[in-house]
């Protein structure tokens, strides 16, 4: 499936930058109830997958997971209102709320 593609691509990616010293950062899908240029692809569900399967990779590889997901999802697992124009791409207010996360997870990573 195109779900086990994106995990296979990611898991290597993961594994070839820590053979080479690389401090690896997965960071979550953001929300996204339905794409607005194609819509009908229910897109919610197989970014909850993917974002479960980060999580759980790395709790058992040692990277670090940041999760914009959690605080930009609604409860149809779409984006909340006002973080984006199109429930894709984030507005400012989006960014404001993945900044931080982005911060910490690379702190993290960094043994900071």
């Amino acid at each position: 499936s195109t779900l086990e593609m994106i995990e296979d691509n990611l898991k290597s990616m993961a594994q070839i930058a820590t053979a080479n010293g690389i401090k690896v950062v997965l960071a979550s899908v953001t929300p996204a109830y339905d794409y607005p240029w194609r819509r009908g692809l229910a897109p919610a569900e197989k970014v909850v997958a993917l974002n479960s399967w980060m999580k759980n990779y790395c709790a058992h590889s040692g990277c670090v997971y940041a999760d914009y997901f959690s605080p930009m999802s609604d409860e149809k697992h779409g984006m909340k209102d006002g973080l984006s124009v199109d429930g894709i791409h984030p507005t400012p207010s989006g960014y404001k709320i993945m900044a931080p996360i982005a911060d910490a997870a690379i702190a993290q990573a960094l043994g900071k």
